[in-house]
């Protein structure tokens, strides 16, 4: 048994059988599991949108918040209607994955297409973190509610979202398929619920009978100042700070866009019916949410539970026992779909880091697909990240929605901008209506960005605006690197392959006398140098003594062993004195090889220590030095059986 088997084995058993590259043509969503998979994210943040908004006016404006919040509600219902159209754009004229990314990149240039990469990978990772929270805050919401008041399950927030975070993680691992079969359904168990809620309230609207919320029960966000006016008590600071909140209702909105690829053919069309589906879905919710808000007074609790959503849902369906099957409903399907939504970037991270990778501005691990074809490095690396952020925060939905909306409203106006550009190079019809939306999108996306910026700055916004030039800069230093070296093998003249040095030697490195040894020799002399070197440093001088005598006692080898003293114990630092040494010459160049015993039984990783790689990297610094090791199994060897009329040797 080889040492990868018993891994390959568990790989097996936990994704399933690998698919070959034959399937990737196959692992394509419909637009019915399209919809559920990737406009769970969008759809989603409906439930927390409205909150959020109210979360700012309450606390200044007390009960006029309930006034404002369909005023504000209408302006984003509007940037909603300007992003549709411009992202329609987008998934008709660019139909491979990426969104905003391709549109900049192929408008502007690869390194100003580095700013909607940051702020699409940033915004992939706080709506995992984002949206587990909120999920978990459902299910604690659920509990309050039900239970009367019973918070007994607050102290499992973090670690329920971090379980959610792994699942969503294994299951993406196993494939697109999977993954749509898997989150597709909780966007539609949420209409369903949602549909409910609103047309149970339209005939207790209808009747009289739908009941307010208590403004003054304990945990409530604070009441401000009373009035019915609108702007009384309230700035226009305010004002900003609530649309702000609100926009992290549109969030998600680019999902399709970045997700392409994973559409059936013609995937244009099939996208576009999608993303104006997604957003009328939305804006329904959107609306709903913030009309019941506007008729029952829910309102945010300090410690975010229970939800305004499951506020509504109690206050529509009664206390009974038909009200609570209602609620329980209600909030299982609001916290399945805030999961789904955080599986959509596990479906648009690892693509967009693919195409960035292929753009050589991250490293080249990311292009590749895993055992079931997902982009498995990518997911990987969105699990830890997202993980770090939600432990850094401690799953507080307050706390990550400051980071929020930076990020995904750069990549809208990166998108308007880059559709304007492409418009005004064209001359099609409908061309100046196309430039003035696309226009108009990118200028009201800006205007969002730093509305969010000043008005949430100190509330944690500031680190998304510190992080954006960082990670631009760093992109644009990888991809330097990579523009270096294939400068580097561009300036080569013809026939670089060949020898530059006049002489070869090999020396192989001997830590003690035995299989691997040997085979390193052996080896050595398949490359035919003009010398050949076993070079032992003396850290242990018995341990060399013994050595020595072994070695000039033995017949499998005709190479002689040379010792170096190394009596500072610096073994690096000796063998790269003496790599300069058989170098400096100018017409030596120098083959070291590293013999790299492997064991396939535990007892022999314990017997025998192995060492090469800190060596490797020393050496493989210095010109005309080219370090080899040699994994040698000595398993296999051990099992042979010897000469029946041969004596053991020990």
């Amino acid at each position: 048994m080889t040492l990868d088997r018993p891994v390959y084995y568990v790989k097996r058993r936990l994704l399933g059988k690998p698919l070959t590259t034959e399937h990737i043509s196959k692992e394509k969503l419909d637009n019915r599991t399209a919809l559920g998979v990737l406009a769970s994210d969008c759809i989603s943040s409906s439930a927390y949108g409205s909150e959020e908004m109210l979360r700012v006016l309450v606390p200044v404006v007390g009960a006029a918040a309930f006034t404002m919040i369909m005023p504000v509600t209408g302006a984003i219902l509007l940037v909603l209607l300007l992003l549709t159209l411009c992202y329609s754009d987008v998934v008709t004229i660019y139909t491979r994955a990426g969104g905003s990314y391709v549109v900049a990149r192929e408008n502007f240039g690869p390194d100003v297409a580095q700013i909607a990469a940051v702020a699409l990978l940033v915004d992939y990772i706080v709506t995992v973190a984002v949206q587990v929270s909120a999920g978990t805050n459902a299910l604690i919401s659920l509990a309050h509610l039900v239970g009367n008041g019973w918070t007994g399950l607050d102290h499992l927030q973090l670690p329920v979202s971090v379980t959610v975070i792994l699942l969503l993680a294994y299951g993406n691992l196993r494939g697109v398929r999977e993954a749509g079969r898997m989150f597709a359904l909780p966007a539609y168990l949420f209409m369903t619920a949602m549909g409910l809620v609103f047309l149970f309230a339209v005939v207790r609207g209808l009747t009289g009978e739908l009941p307010h919320a208590d403004l003054q029960a304990a945990g409530v966000v604070p009441l401000g100042t009373p009035g019915d006016g609108w702007l009384y008590g309230a700035s226009l600071f305010i004002v900003l700070r609530s649309f702000a909140n609100g926009g992290s209702s549109l969030t998600g909105l680019e999902a399709i866009s970045n997700g392409i690829s994973a559409f059936r053919e013609p995937q244009g069309r099939n996208a576009r019916r999608t993303l104006i589906t997604m957003s009328c879905v939305l804006a329904v919710l959107v609306l709903g949410v913030s009309t019941l808000a506007h008729y029952t007074h829910a309102v945010p609790y300090v410690d975010g539970t229970p939800t305004v959503i499951a506020q509504e849902a109690r206050l529509v369906f009664g206390n009974g026992t038909p009200g609570t099957a209602g609620l329980v409903f209600v909030q299982l399907a609001t916290a399945l779909i805030l999961y789904a939504g955080a599986n959509t970037p596990f479906t648009g991270f690892p693509f967009l880091a693919s195409f960035v990778a292929e753009d050589r501005f991250l490293p080249r691990p990311l292009v590749r697909r895993g055992h079931r074809l997902a982009f498995s490095n990518g997911i990987i690396a969105l699990t830890v990240l997202s993980l770090a952020l939600l432990l850094g925060t401690g799953a507080s939905v307050d706390r990550l929605v400051a980071l929020y909306a930076i990020g995904v409203f750069t990549a809208f106006t990166m998108a308007g901008a880059g559709l304007t550009a492409y418009h005004v190079r064209r001359r099609e019809p409908l061309r100046r209506t196309k430039i003035a939306v696309n226009a108009l999108a990118a200028v009201v996306s800006a205007a969002v960005v730093l509305i969010f910026a000043v008005t949430k700055f100190t509330e944690g916004a500031w680190l998304v605006v510190v992080i954006f030039p960082l990670g631009v800069w760093a992109l644009v230093r990888i991809n330097r690197e990579y523009r270096h070296e294939a400068a580097a093998l561009q300036r080569l003249p013809p026939g670089g392959d060949r020898p530059l040095m006049r002489r070869h030697q090999v020396i192989v490195l001997v830590e003690t006398l035995d299989l691997a040894t040997v085979n390193a020799l052996r080896y050595a002399h398949e490359l035919r140098p003009d010398r050949i070197r076993a070079v032992h440093f003396a850290i242990d001088e018995p341990h060399a003594r013994r050595l020595s005598a072994a070695w000039e006692s033995t017949s499998a080898t005709s190479v002689a062993l040379e010792l170096v003293a190394c009596p500072d114990r610096r073994l690096r630092h000796a063998m790269r004195e003496l790599a300069i040494r058989t170098t400096r010459d100018g017409e030596t160049s120098l083959t070291v090889l590293v013999p790299r015993r492997m064991y396939s039984n535990f007892l022999g990783k314990l017997l025998h220590r192995g060492t090469g790689d800190a060596m490797a990297r020393t050496l493989g610094q210095l010109p005309h030095v080219a370090v080899t090791i040699l994994p040698f199994d000595v398993s296999p060897v051990l099992r042979t059986p010897e000469p029946a009329d041969e004596p053991r040797q020990d």
